[in-house]
């Protein structure tokens, strides 16, 4: 259901809304400028029923003319987790691109703006980030429409900006929670990540930025086993109940999360030239990629997991830049899933807290030979091991002998 409040008619325009300092004050400057702001939430996971209410409270208090709350939930297993797992992506190794629900979130928004009838369409981003590039692009990527981002424009003026924020929304009489005000928080069914204050100046994050995972002293004594069951590379079970793929995510956020796995904090490059700094957690996409990496491990060939490895930069590098409908992404989907038609097993993780390994895989697909198991037994000779080891290296002996005979 929707919500909103009477206005005259005015140039509707579609706001991404997420209650937060950027977005709320876009509400404010848009309304300015003399548009009929109507809000969308699009809910990608991660918040409960009674913080997705607020959001649409806050947009109408605001003076948002209609809220439009969008569960996606499901469209961010579909679209980015099933390929993100298949890849085994993570950006520079480390970060997997919780970010990436950005990109359901601009198309969902620009469905709006067709239901609406308008081709204005607005976003919270500064100009100081990536997350102007993956909204942009996307907004081109998919139609012709015209994008409009308060929070970078201000970028006009000199000073700090979200303390200009600050000050604009305190003078209209609009309350801002304090961990709102001090940091910049992203949830979703991927995780959480957030940003600002000492972590911008590279300090040790505050306690109060680790949201799913537990600290030390919390840690449950005894050891957590968690059984996840894959079919063609895709996620259906833990501990052999089956379940949609959102309720696996949130279920492994839940488990491990209280054994404060998950942490992260990273840095990388934003594409305008300057270094962003984040702390996040997400202890169901960890387990996820580290189960599914276990299984096809065993399950594919030497070659087939040399690949993804390639596969899996090139994948990162088009969606945590923006380029999310690209087709050259769509060619690489399209190759990781025949990869997986043979990843069908089930992975046994375990922790005792802080991390987590797979301990045991079980899958009709091991490449294993009964009568040759690695260290203990094989089915060849000697000598035809022996033969096998000169033919292998006899490129570089031979190179070695030429460059090293006056030696």
């Amino acid at each position: 259901m929707s919500s909103e409040t009477n206005t005259e008619t005015k140039t509707p325009i579609v706001l991404a809304f997420s209650g937060g300092l950027d977005t709320s004050y876009c509400v404010l400057e848009l309304r300015e400028q003399g548009y009929d702001v109507h809000t969308v939430f699009v809910d990608t996971g991660g918040l409960s029923e009674k913080e997705v209410n607020w959001i649409e409270e806050r947009a109408l208090s605001l003076g948002a003319v209609k809220h439009h709350p969008v569960d996606a939930s499901q469209l961010i297993w579909d679209e980015f987790v099933i390929p993100l797992v298949w890849s085994q992506s993570r950006v520079l190794g480390e970060y997997p691109m919780l970010c990436s629900d950005r990109y359901l979130i601009v198309r969902l928004s620009l469905k709006l703006c067709d239901q609406l009838g308008t081709r204005h369409f607005a976003h919270g981003c500064t100009g100081m980030g990536n997350d102007q590039l993956r909204f942009d692009q996307t907004v081109r990527s998919l139609g012709d429409y015209e994008i409009h981002a308060p929070v970078r424009d201000l970028q006009r003026q000199p000073g700090n900006i979200r303390e200009i924020e600050i000050g604009i929304l305190e003078l209209a009489g609009v309350s801002i929670p304090e961990k709102t005000g001090k940091y910049s928080i992203n949830e979703n069914l991927l995780g959480v990540t957030i940003s600002g204050s000492e972590i911008d100046e590279f300090q040790s994050p505050g306690a109060e930025t680790w949201q799913l995972s537990r600290p030390r002293d919390e840690w449950p004594e005894e050891p957590l086993q968690v059984a996840i069951q894959f079919e063609k590379g895709v996620a259906v079970a833990v501990n052999g109940q089956a379940m949609p793929g959102p309720e696996i995510v949130k279920q492994l956020n839940t488990q491990f999360g209280r054994y404060g796995v998950g942490r992260h904090i990273y840095t990388g490059d934003v594409t305008i030239g300057l270094k962003g700094r984040i702390v996040f957690e997400c202890p169901g996409i960890d387990a996820l990629l580290l189960a599914h990496q276990a299984l096809e491990d065993c399950v594919n060939t030497r070659f087939q997991n040399q690949f993804r490895h390639q596969v899996a930069q090139r994948w990162a590098e088009l969606v945590y830049t923006g380029f999310f409908y690209e087709p050259h992404k769509q060619d690489l989907e399209a190759y990781l899933s025949s990869s997986q038609a043979f990843v069908s097993g089930t992975v046994t993780l375990e922790t005792r807290g802080g991390s987590m390994h797979a301990v045991a895989v079980d899958s009709e697909f091991i490449v294993q030979d009964p009568s040759a198991v690695y260290a203990q037994s094989c089915n060849w000779s000697p000598t035809e091991a022996e033969g096998f080891i000169k033919l292998t290296g006899q490129s570089s002996t031979t190179t070695m002998r030429v460059r090293n005979k006056d030696g």
